[in-house]
């Protein structure tokens, strides 16, 4: 019965691939990765366990990248027989296309590879003809409505891997290990070819060409290659549309380019025709002239990504800036012309086909837009979750048309658009910089104020804008209306000529924008194009909570790299208010001061000084015998008094100021060594988390927004602070005891190389921990991000989530990830009698 779903699905009089059957012999821990072009190109993983081969789809092959991570689509499970299958799959069958064998050899758990599979995180070793090393693959969340799992395959840094822009391994070598056929020399065959059809000669392959026939596209026209195409825009909506008659692809963060190739010269022209080919270094226009065509025209976005793999318009600015070419990426999503033909008559699936024949596999500069074989809600969901954009809906037989329609649909993780610069206004802690801009859009030809922008610029473009401003400056204010007193303080007016790029939580009730933050000049777009982007489906957004809090240098950069300012912070706290209020209100706070910012003056800060902000509430030790005030907040306000004081960290004590020697928090800080990798501070947290759960108390888990993981568990206020150390001491020597080669439990830096601290010390009298949601005054603008155990893996790092993708990730969630941390709460004393039963 194990392999029904497999057998369901094939008709095994057309298709030659093996019925097979599941085997009962001993495991010989077999692996395969066979090559599939199918619609899409991709490979499949397969891992022999317990009779059958378990398979994942991975959409663009392993990478030997460490970090690299690679969408696995979890699918039915295989015979060990299909490991061996070599050929061609007819059309019209399931899978119909032309299969290899990339990879081949034996694999290593690294333990229960059984309970890995249940656990979500399989650790392994790989033992291949190309592939070698350790390996991990993690399961993501399934969300509502997914039919199947989600896994990523990461490779771990060890002797195996490849640094960043090294020969992909893919690329180098593309051959079958069986017959060294590369797979496009199969589709010729007849179908039902396989190689128990007897030995195949290996082919000659120094100039082997990917061939393409544009004349055989459905509705291709032969012609001359057109001037420039006005590329198709999508509008916006707010939920993607349903159905098997739209492709789902990732909305990418770049510059919309049309790449155009004639006979081996290659341009870059932007959506409005101007010609950027000089922008973005030789190495791209040289991958595009290797192309296996001679003229064409390819549609796509061109992006920076970072270390995280998100695409990042900032730093694609910032590297156009410096003159860096290195990070470049093109994702090719649609081709509009190929060697004497028209194909924008063509359905867009026929043209995506033609597409991915021309872009290569791997990891080069120009890289293929797949579209994704699910749920739109579900796509734009994992999208939001993971910081991207948004995605774009297209109708996979429309065929191409210049100008915005309803044939492409896009939908935004957040609210995203370009506005009209209209003037700004100067620093008030800089000189020649600026410190906000007046933004507007056009209505019916005249220029509406929305407001102003006045965080998302580093120290460099604070300077370079107020550089290019004063040199458009103008006496006439160019909108259309005339603004109020507070309003016009400070602003310079300017030709409206430059566009910016915005995101922004909300639109207000008065058409202005609410916690706008500055992403990037859009020097592809020209200001007269630039109007509301409204959704045809607009929703209505939450309330967020009201605050009366003035800021004073409001525009003071606090993290200089990642362009937060005071302002911006303060968007953030407003954002997170309602997830994090639970954990800072009415508790003793420890304080990490800095005025200047990251780069300035660090304090760390308990009692009251002078010139505190009135919302915050000064608070009496009733041990300190001084009697010095302490510091708390009551609201919103509160926590804004504390960011106008420069207070970048927030760390409360475990207790209320209703009950002060009762602690309702544990938390057991694990804090990494050096040389230790992540997954193991994951597996510190899980086995924390087991033996709090094993002594009667819940356990939930945090990012530290530094260097490793915070457990915290909620109790009842019965026990006083010495039973609550004492107790989480075993717990931390127990861990040290029986894993003295992962674990200690005492601070000394000299015992720490290649271990974990397990910090118990949070849990005494005035010590305190980062709270949930605070920031960290450290390059990065991270926050300690509160997970559910289910999203704990090695996608997600200890920094991982920051100030600028928090407020996105919250809106992507469909339940507080802690929502009942006050519920779980139970006595230490429950807890004291299960003791014995920790190990």
């Amino acid at each position: 019965m194990v392999l029904e779903t497999y057998r369901e699905k094939r008709d095994f009089s057309k298709t030659s691939e093996p019925r097979g059957r599941k085997r009962k012999t001993a495991a010989h821990n077999s692996f395969v990765i066979q090559k599939h072009a199918a619609r899409r190109l991709h490979y499949d993983f397969r891992l022999e366990l317990d009779g059958v081969l378990k398979s994942w789809a991975v959409a663009r092959g392993p990478s030997l990248v460490p970090g690299d991570k690679r969408l696995a689509v979890q699918v039915e499970d295989h015979p060990l027989a299909y490991g061996d299958f070599e050929g061609t799959i007819p059309k019209g069958e399931y899978g119909g296309g032309s299969v290899i064998i990339w990879d081949r050899g034996t694999w290593e758990p690294d333990g229960d590879p059984h309970k890995g599979l249940e656990k979500g995180h399989i650790e392994l070793e790989l033992h291949g003809e190309k592939l070698h090393g350790r390996w991990h693959l993690v399961r993501m969340a399934r969300r509502a409505r997914e039919t199947k799992d989600n896994w990523l395959l990461i490779k771990v840094d060890d002797e195996a891997a490849r640094p960043e822009g090294a020969d992909d391994i893919l690329e180098e070598r593309p051959e079958s290990v069986k017959t060294g056929r590369l797979i496009e020399e199969l589709e010729g065959e007849e179908p039902g070819w396989s190689s128990k059809t007897g030995r195949i000669k290996k082919p000659q392959r120094s100039a082997t060409k990917i061939v393409v026939d544009p004349s055989s596209v459905m509705k291709a026209r032969k012609s001359a290659l057109p001037d420039f195409v006005e590329p198709t825009l999508a509008m916006l909506t707010n939920k993607p549309p349903s159905g098997k008659q739209w492709l789902h692809e990732i909305k990418f963060d770049g510059y919309r380019l049309q790449a155009r190739i004639e006979d081996g010269r290659v341009r870059l022209l932007t959506r409005t025709g101007l010609d950027w080919s000089d922008k973005f270094g030789k190495e791209l226009l040289t991958e595009f002239a290797a192309l296996p065509l001679k003229t064409a025209l390819v549609d796509g976005e061109l992006v920076v990504e970072t270390a995280s793999g998100a695409p990042d318009f900032a730093a694609l600015q910032a590297d156009l800036r410096d003159g860096r070419s290195d990070r470049f990426v093109f994702y090719a999503f649609d081709l509009l012309y190929l060697d004497g033909y028209d194909l924008r008559a063509a359905p867009l699936i026929e043209r995506k086909k033609m597409l991915e024949k021309i872009i290569p596999s791997g990891t080069g500069k120009i890289r293929f837009s797949i579209d994704f074989d699910v749920d739109g809600d579900l796509l734009l969901e994992h999208a939001r979750r993971l910081g991207l954009e948004g995605i774009v809906s297209k109708q996979a037989d429309e065929p191409y048309r210049s100008g915005r329609g309803r044939g492409w649909l896009k939908s935004k993780g957040s609210f995203r658009q370009e506005f009209v610069i209209a003037g700004y206004v100067p620093s008030s802690t800089a000189r020649k910089a600026i410190g906000s801009l007046v933004l507007g859009i056009f209505d019916k030809g005249r220029l509406q104020y929305v407001g102003r922008v006045g965080t998302g610029f580093t120290n460099k473009v604070a300077e370079d804008l107020y550089s290019r401003l004063e040199a458009m400056r103008v006496d006439k204010n160019p909108l259309d209306q005339r603004l109020s007193a507070d309003e016009a303080r400070g602003v310079r007016f300017v030709r409206p000529e430059l566009v910016a790029e915005i995101e922004f939580r909300t639109w207000t009730g008065d058409n202005l924008l609410r916690h706008a933050a500055f992403r990037g000049l859009r020097e592809d777009k020209s200001a007269n194009e630039v109007v509301r982007e409204t959704s045809i489906d607009a929703r209505a957004e939450p309330e967020l909570p009201k605050r009366t809090v003035i800021l004073t240098h409001a525009d003071r950069i606090y993290w200089p790299d990642e362009g937060v300012t005071k302002e911006g912070l303060a968007d953030y706290y407003t954002d997170v208010w309602t997830y994090m209020a639970p954990f800072v209100v009415q508790r003793p706070l420890a304080l990490l001061r800095c005025p200047d910012g990251i780069s300035g003056q660090h304090f760390f800060q308990k009692h009251a000084w002078k010139g505190l902000n009135e919302s915050i509430v000064l608070i009496h030790d009733p041990k300190d015998e001084d009697d010095t005030p302490l510091i708390s907040i009551d609201d919103l306000d509160g926590l804004l008094g504390l960011v106008q004081a420069g207070s970048l960290e927030l760390h409360p004590w475990g207790v209320t100021v209703a009950d002060w020697e009762h602690p309702e928090t544990i938390i057991m800080d694990l804090d990494p060594g050096p040389n230790v990798p992540w997954e193991r501070v994951i597996e510190a947290a899980e086995e924390t988390r087991d033996r709090m759960r094993s002594a009667g108390l819940e356990a939930f888990v945090k990012t530290s927004g530094g260097k490793g993981l915070h457990v915290v568990s909620p109790l009842k206020p019965t026990a006083e602070w010495p039973a609550v150390k004492a107790f989480t001491k075993s717990i931390a020597d127990q861990m040290a005891a029986d894993s003295p080669e992962r674990y200690v439990s005492t601070i000394t830096k000299s015992k720490r190389q290649g271990k974990i601290l397990i910090d118990y010390l949070r849990n005494q009298r005035g010590s305190t921990a980062v709270a949930p949601y605070s920031t960290r005054a450290r390059p990065g603008a991270a926050v300690s991000m509160p997970l559910t155990w289910d999203e704990l893996s090695p996608a997600i790092g200890p920094a991982y989530f920051t100030v600028n993708n928090t407020p996105t990730r919250l809106a992507a969630l469909r339940s507080d990830p802690w929502e009942d941390f006050r519920a779980a709460a139970a006595p230490l004393e429950k807890a004291k009698s299960k003791k014995s039963g920790v190990r």
